[in-house]
């Protein structure tokens, strides 16, 4: 049977107005597909504000927690007031809701007491904005007339405990969710799942990180063996820049799965990184889409896409990053010095997002964000606080203000003069290229250059590389 899973984020489900637009959409598509399972965000800003009330209740500061609170109750009250006819259905409606914040208050209360929160209090706070934003959408597309109800996450898939960011389950969710949606698709009814929101076999609430909703779709699909999977935000597509940096950045028809792997971990907001893993074996394509602008066709990804080797198909950015150099010319044939400092690097759980290291051995430089930088230097020296005592490593230090560039394409490794192009339409510009790694995929070449240039380099090779290409 033909299956589509639909994901809205948050700024496409973050108003009154942009729920009636998504419930719109879902109608449109309804009699195209046999069954159609809708996961939803939490509206724009909740996630962000839930965790301001868990930081002001951790620094004790009640009245302004209380007022945050009250006002998340009073703007899904509004959104509720605004898209919701029924008087029945609205006061349902607002016991669940009161539920949801007064559950929210218990928990910023004992925040409050004990000083602190978990990774696993914060993932119970940060799943109320779906948990209250489904029972929302569904029941919009029941004012329309369709039958949806709203199904929590936590009851489908099932996760380790990474909590934060927490990993599936493949064969217990895949139960899970069939056991819990198929009823309801036989019976042609519209779930409306939380996105992000998932638990453990012992029911504890999990998240899937940050914009994990793309990541639950996909999950879904797998387990339901989706025809299509949709995710709908508020770009046309999958860009070959970041529109507002490049004005005349432009919708890439089509990408294949390893492309868009490469822009999600290089920082393209548009998929959550983990979101092709669920789908990739099971070859379901995946499109990009505008809530705002239906009528576009949007970037389809699929296992491989049309042949474009040796082209870049977009450049995108990492930010607020610190390049970490270790040097020294008595590093020279040390065995062990590279596993040494990751090892270092890892006990402080910092992100390692681009590694190079001179041929003659006598320097290492890394990548991570500038937040871990402090911890891991200090790792480092005293990991190597015999060296750096006898004079082998010089020192261990980081230049902050880093960012990372990386153009994404098929075959870039065997196609000549691209990394060459890339450094020209720098050079010309005057840009200092600080380090440059290619990637043994071939998909990728990462430059890193200076906050400060980061943006007019981004409009070089974009100019340069992609549109003159």
């Amino acid at each position: 049977m033909s299956t589509l899973i639909m994901k809205f984020g948050g700024t496409s489900v973050g108003s009154a107005e942009a729920i009636t637009r998504a419930c719109s959409i879902i109608e449109s598509y309804q009699n195209d597909w046999e069954r159609l399972v809708v996961v939803v965000s939490a509206m724009r800003g909740v996630t962000d504000a839930l965790i301001e009330c868990a930081d002001l209740a951790v620094q004790g500061k009640e009245a302004e927690y209380q007022s945050v609170i009250a006002q998340l109750s009073t703007n899904h009250h509004a959104v509720m007031d605004e898209i919701v006819a029924h008087e029945g259905e609205r006061e349902q409606l607002s016991v669940q809701l009161d539920a949801y914040t007064t559950e929210l208050d218990a928990y910023c209360r004992s925040i409050h007491v004990l000083g602190e929160v978990t990774a696993r209090g914060m993932d119970t706070i940060t799943s109320l904005g779906e948990r209250m934003n489904a029972p929302l959408v569904a029941a919009a597309l029941r004012d329309k007339g369709l039958a949806a109800r709203a199904v929590d996450a936590a009851e489908l898939i099932v996760t380790d405990n990474s909590f934060q960011h927490a990993n599936p389950i493949s064969g217990a969710t895949r139960k899970k969710v069939n056991d819990a949606l198929l009823p309801l698709l036989d019976e042609n009814v519209i779930p409306v799942v939380t996105g992000f929101v998932a638990a453990t076999e012992q029911g504890i609430v999990t998240t899937l990180g940050r914009g994990g909703s793309d990541y639950t779709a996909s999950i879904l699909g797998d387990s339901l063996d989706a025809t299509e999977v949709w995710t709908w935000t508020d770009v046309d597509g999958v860009m070959t820049a970041d529109p507002r940096i490049v004005t005349n950045a432009q919708v890439i028809p089509e990408l294949s799965f390893s492309e868009v792997s490469e822009l999600a971990y290089f920082g393209a907001k548009v998929l959550h990184p983990k979101t092709l893993r669920p789908i990739i074996e099971r070859d379901i394509p995946l499109w990009v889409k505008n809530t705002f602008n239906p009528e576009s066709v949007g970037t389809k990804v699929i296992r491989s896409s049309v042949n474009r080797k040796g082209i870049v198909t977009a450049i995108t950015t990492i930010r607020d990053l610190s390049l970490v150099t270790v040097e020294g010319r008595g590093m020279l044939g040390i065995p062990g010095i590279a596993a040494r400092t990751f090892a270092a690097v890892a006990r402080q759980g910092a992100s390692v997002l681009m590694i190079s290291q001179a041929s003659s051995e006598q320097s290492i430089c890394f990548v991570i964000p500038s937040n871990t930088a402090g911890n891991v230097i200090h790792s480092i020296e005293s990991e190597m606080e015999l060296e750096l005592a006898r004079r082998d490593i010089d020192r261990v230090w980081a230049e902050p203000g880093i960012v990372i560039l990386t153009a994404v394409g098929a075959g870039l490794r065997n196609t000549p003069g691209i990394a060459g192009r890339i450094f020209s339409a720098l050079g010309d510009a005057g840009i200092n290229v600080i380090a440059i790694a290619q990637g043994s995929s071939e998909y990728s070449i990462s430059i890193v250059v200076a906050e400060q240039e980061a943006d007019e380099a981004m409009r070089q090779i974009h100019q340069e590389v992609i549109l003159n290409g």
